[in-house]
């Protein structure tokens, strides 16, 4: 396995030239603060920026504990890519995680103002700064959309029609930067539709709604056609269990509650 290591301080745009950099490069797989991406998707590990403190996320971000380190070495001996690129901070950060993986010694160092340009990084650094957020590399949350269409628009630019894709960004606030997370409707309703698409009973999905107020919670309005005598709370329950291990999948999150309202009901 070859191994590349992107560094530069925080808030200099290292999530979001990773993407670029990987396809250029011909590498498959990323390790970006405590998580391991392969070909565009989250395969193991727990994200740094969702810890509640800076020491916490400094110990996720370098695989200090130990069942976080083996399951993403687990997972790095399942998937036996070719090349891989670490993020962080410095040359001894990415040091640590080369260690605690136990990846080979060999690291082709990168550093960020090889690859992107000093007026780029000011402004990511100013963003940082005065919005707190950061960058994962997979396409998952969307804080405030606007900010994001750029990023999204060069990102689906790099990659051809094949999705050929090590995948596009999602920024995210962690609670340690005084911002908070938000879902854009458009891709929380996505996961949604697909995860009610896996039950017939389900005709549509009429309406969600999501609070991060305080704890992440989700309420999803359905519209259901079942054969007489269904065992409705079974269904319910099974389509929250469902609903609940996509959304830790694919955003990175554990819902405290989700809500199922059944808006009409017609037997069959």
């Amino acid at each position: 396995m070859e191994i590349y290591a992107l560094y530069g301080t925080s808030g200099t745009g290292k999530s979001t030239s990773a993407l670029e950099l990987a396809h250029r490069m011909n590498i498959d797989a990323i390790i970006d603060d405590g998580i391991l991406i392969y070909q565009g998707r989250k395969v193991a590990g727990t994200s740094a920026k969702y810890e509640k403190t800076k020491i916490q996320a400094v110990k996720r971000a370098i695989f200090h504990y130990k069942e976080h380190a083996e399951e993403v070495r687990r997972s790095l001996g399942e998937i036996q890519p070719n090349r891989l690129l670490v993020l962080g901070t410095s040359q001894r950060m990415i040091g640590r995680i080369v260690e605690a993986l136990h990846l080979p010694f060999q690291v082709d160092f990168i550093p960020i103002e090889s690859i992107k340009p000093p007026q780029e990084i000011e402004a990511a650094r100013y963003v940082r700064e005065t919005m707190g957020k950061h960058t994962i590399p997979i396409p998952r949350v969307e804080v405030e959309k606007d900010f994001l269409q750029r990023l999204i628009s060069s990102a689906q630019q790099i990659f051809s029609s094949k999705k050929e894709v090590i995948g596009e960004t999602t920024v995210v606030h962690p609670p340690f930067s005084g911002g908070r997370i938000m879902i854009h409707p458009q891709v929380l309703r996505k996961i949604v539709e697909a995860t009610c698409d896996q039950f017939d009973e389900v005709h549509h999905v009429v309406k969600i709604v999501s609070s991060f107020e305080d704890l992440p919670r989700f309420q999803v309005s359905i519209a259901l056609q079942l054969p007489y005598m269904t065992n409705i709370p079974a269904l319910i329950h099974a389509l929250q269990t469902t609903l609940y291990k996509e959304a830790q999948y694919c955003l990175n999150i554990a819902p405290a509650s989700i809500d199922i309202v059944v808006s009409s009901l017609e037997l069959t």
